[in-house]
């Protein structure tokens, strides 16, 4: 994902090409023929008509992550999937960090959406907007990721671009900071030629049902944070980073989506008393960023008070270093909220308890480094207040292991309740201790409901299916004059 053009204000990111057959051993021959046949369609369909990608961040989140994985595979299916990624200052960010957390019900930090924010907002669309027209041609496809590239839309559309809106948040139960939101982002919007949602619910009701499409997101089972690896490479890469106690049984390489192998050399900023956790104690596990949205302050204090002691187990709380991710001027606030916490726990308990910032200079290492501490967990959770999609569920799915996650948003798209994990009221502290306790007491459990949590991911949250709707979705716009 590193290298690729500055253009001026605008970023592309480099894309990778990546054959969709590697995944044809995993799908099988029917799911096999049925991809082929649909993105046939959308390659005649769209001819040499770019689709380019335009959202905030290179690094650090899901929408990253995705799009580095589908538009490679896109590539390889011979469609022209390109990524821009533009640029911003504090305040435009402070300002889309606010409507983010509107449109997930939330007050944030309670400041306005008023002519001044506006003002910020349109001018950082200005300043990106000439880079951005001047790489589009007439009946181009452009998708906009999330709110902060959307006031790019009116000037993609003069210049005769076809324009997709990707919404990856949302919120079941809208209320008066979720109209909020949508208010400040509706006349961007309205000139869309198709509004796609990880839920038909987060979708607010003034938008045109003709032009709405309903397309989960996916992982990619190669990708350095979800393919195998052994339990001596995952040994060595925790006890590399400082994760968990010991030493590495030899030099601390990984397999790069290239192929080439290279060394784990970054260390995790961990925050602990006294040593990691030892490697043969159960981990309990929460990977996401330093969000207010991802309750990592309540993961912490439900462990502590409803879980510590069961089984010996630990809490692993891991994030992105925060200078890592650009577009998110919370994540130190956060962080800073969930350090306070800590030293407020009484030192006995504490030691059990460790906060975690993952090296983010290579986004591949940094996978692995995630993709090692979940295969490790012995329950991985995700108790978000509220969720667009949570890819770190569908993530240790894929690795077998029990997931508690909390019952909002995305989440609850991808876990059957007590069979494939378990499902719990995120406010409820006490109710997400007791299912965490649940697991760690009872093995069998654990390793019943991995096993059908991988299951579910094969059938349902691989890259075809993926890719398959957003070749429909391809097809049909191009198929438009």
């Amino acid at each position: 994902m590193a290298g690729g053009a500055s253009i001026s204000g605008v970023h592309e990111v480099e894309v990778e090409l990546l054959e969709p057959e590697r995944l044809w051993a995993l799908i099988g021959d029917e799911r096999a023929v049925r991809f082929k046949a649909a993105a046939a369609s959308a390659r005649e369909l769209l001819g040499d008509r770019q689709v380019l990608n335009i959202n905030s961040t290179a690094a650090g989140g899901g929408v990253a992550e995705m799009l580095e994985t589908l538009l490679a595979y896109a590539r390889g299916i011979g469609i022209d999937a390109r990524w821009l990624v533009i640029r911003g200052t504090p305040p435009f960010f402070e300002v889309t960090k606010r409507i983010h957390n509107h449109l997930y019900g939330a007050r944030g930090d309670g400041g306005r959406l008023g002519r001044a924010q506006r003002s910020i907002y349109e001018r950082t669309m200005r300043d990106n907007a000439d880079d951005v027209v001047a790489l589009v041609r007439p009946g181009d496809l452009v998708i906009l990721h999330d709110p902060q590239p959307a006031g790019l839309a009116p000037a993609i559309k003069e210049a005769g671009g076809v324009l997709v809106w990707r919404c990856h948040v949302g919120v079941d139960a809208p209320n008066s900071w979720t109209e909020e939101g949508w208010s400040f982002l509706r006349e961007y919007l309205e000139v869309m030629d198709a509004y796609v949602f990880t839920r038909r619910a987060f979708a607010p009701p003034w938008m045109d049902e003709e032009r709405l499409w309903v397309i989960p997101p996916s992982i990619d089972p190669f990708s350095s944070k979800n393919r195998e690896m052994s339990s001596t490479e995952v040994h060595d890469a925790l006890a590399h980073v400082g994760l968990i106690a010991g030493e590495p049984s030899g030099p601390v390489t990984y397999t790069r989506r290239d192929g080439s192998f290279t060394r784990i050399e970054a260390y995790a900023d961990i925050l602990q008393t006294g040593p990691p956790a030892p490697s043969d104690s159960p981990v309990v596990v929460q990977v996401s960023r330093w969000d207010r949205m991802k309750d990592m302050a309540g993961v912490i204090r439900g462990f502590v008070e409803h879980v510590d002691g069961t089984e010996g187990a630990h809490l692993v709380l891991a994030g992105p270093a925060v200078t890592g991710v650009t577009d998110d001027p919370e994540g130190g606030e956060v962080l800073d909220e969930c350090m306070q916490i800590w030293h407020e726990i009484p030192h006995e308990i504490r030691a059990r308890v460790h906060l975690a910032c993952l090296p983010m200079q290579d986004p591949e290492e940094n996978a692995t480094i995630v993709n090692a501490l979940q295969r490790h967990a012995a329950v991985v959770v995700q108790k978000s207040l509220a969720e667009g999609f949570g890819l770190t569920v569908v993530e240790a799915m894929w690795k077998g292991r029990p997931v508690v996650g909390g019952r909002v948003g995305g989440i609850t798209d991808q876990i059957i309740d007590g069979a494939d994990g378990l499902l719990v009221d995120p406010h409820d502290l006490a109710a997400f201790g007791a299912a965490v306790r649940r697991v760690l007491e009872d093995p069998a459990l654990g390793a019943a409901l991995g096993a059908r949590a991988r299951t579910r991911v094969h059938e349902a949250f691989l890259g075809d299916r993926h890719l398959e709707q957003w070749g429909t979705l391809f097809a049909e716009l191009g198929s438009r004059p």
